[in-house]
């Protein structure tokens, strides 16, 4: 079994390759393979997987990439993460893609999925309008015809037709990597100085780039590491991220916040990797009905969901909890109207139950990380001398 470093070091090359180099390279090696890039937050990639396809994540182009052209499309009062995406596109990092999905999450995403057409990147382009209505006759059944409209596309691509026993294998080989995550963010929980944030941070992005069935060996072997007694236990205070679901925070700021006395342990930086909370499941003999009952039934709280029946304030609480987390650091991007508008009814929510936090906001290619060091700094050192006071920053 490879070191545990040796593991970190390759998943932290992939996941910041601007180039797709493994994903290109996967699919030239056999013909019919098609790619099909996605922006934040969440999609099936099972039904990409089951056609001989493979999801790769564009999770933005954070501090690798010089922005010029990008800035040309957006404008300056808006988050950062397009910009860098357009920057990809024009440098022609995103050539051998066959496609993109744009899944809904705001007017920039929307707006993004149309400058890719204009811009005529990809045979398609996307805009998945993940429902809001989290009935099963009415969402269910709208994002049951929007995976079928996205499985139309790549069949003109490679002439693949999905079968229930393609589809219901990606399942099962999804159904195990986040089952992988699950228990490695319950280790972590239990022992978060076996690994730190970052590295995990890197592994988890890491499987946006690769097959699924890579990825799995993967965790299965970082598991197996963290079951073991490796770190030194410090002081510090444990807590949940939120806000960071879509435009990824640099990697300093994460170091910063573990640095300044964290242990996060837990976070929704890549939150579409671990959407489904538990596993899809098959019962109908219809597994496109069994990913849209698992969206509609089974999708986490998120800043891009409008649920309005089932409170995101209470759903946090209930993480915090689990986590058994001494408080919470809200950390959204600049810009951001999802996160930003949702973060005084969390933290409204969090008052009311007492819960500690504390707000601060980033852009993906910058950051004031010493400030922000210093304010979590603060706020970790203020639950360690008064545990028994709820404190706001």
């Amino acid at each position: 079994m490879k070191s545990l470093e040796s593991i970190v070091e390759r998943c932290t090359e992939l996941a910041f390759d601007l180039n797709f180099t493994h994903a290109k390279e996967w699919k030239a090696e056999e013909e019919g393979r098609v790619l099909v890039g996605y922006m934040p937050v969440y999609i099936p990639r099972e039904i990409i997987h089951a056609v001989n396809g493979l999801a790769v994540g564009i999770m933005g182009a954070g501090d690798r990439k010089q922005i010029i052209k990008g800035d040309a499309y957006y404008q300056s009062y808006i988050c950062h993460i397009p910009r860098g995406i357009i920057e990809m596109a024009l440098d022609d990092n995103l050539n051998d893609f066959d496609g993109f999905i744009f899944p809904a999450i705001c007017d920039v995403i929307r707006n993004l999925s149309g400058m890719f057409k204009v811009i005529q990147k990809g045979t398609f382009v996307k805009y998945l309008d993940l429902p809001q209505n989290f009935q099963s006759h009415i969402g269910g059944e709208f994002y049951h015809k929007e995976m079928e409209h996205i499985l139309e596309y790549i069949e003109k691509i490679n002439g693949a037709r999905v079968t229930t026993e393609k589809l219901n294998h990606s399942i099962e080989l999804f159904n195990h990597n986040r089952r992988l995550l699950e228990m490695i963010y319950d280790l972590r929980q239990k022992y978060p100085w076996r690994m730190t944030n970052v590295d995990l941070y890197h592994i988890v992005r890491a499987g946006q780039v690769i097959p699924v069935e890579e990825h799995n060996e993967i965790l299965e072997a970082v598991h197996d590491h963290l079951q073991k007694d490796i770190g030194v236990k410090q002081d510090r205070i444990k807590v949940v991220v939120s806000g960071s679901f879509c435009e990824q925070p640099p990697v300093g700021l994460i170091k910063s916040i573990e640095m300044a006395g964290c242990y996060v342990v837990d976070d929704d930086f890549m939150i579409g990797s671990r959407w489904i909370q538990g596993d899809v499941d098959d019962a109908s003999g219809n597994p496109l009905k069994a990913l849209a009952e698992a969206y509609i039934s089974r999708s986490p709280f998120s800043s891009s969901v409008y649920d309005v029946d089932n409170p995101k304030e209470g759903r946090l609480a209930d993480l915090v909890k689990k986590r058994k987390a001494d408080g919470v650091i809200f950390a959204a991007p600049s810009f951001c109207d999802p996160a930003l508008l949702d973060s005084p009814i969390l933290q409204k929510g969090c008052d009311d139950r007492k819960i500690r936090y504390i707000g601060i906001q980033y852009s993906e290619n910058t950051g004031q990380f010493k400030v922000i060091k210093e304010q979590v700094g603060a706020f970790s050192d203020s639950i360690k001398l008064w545990e028994d006071e709820p404190v706001a920053v």
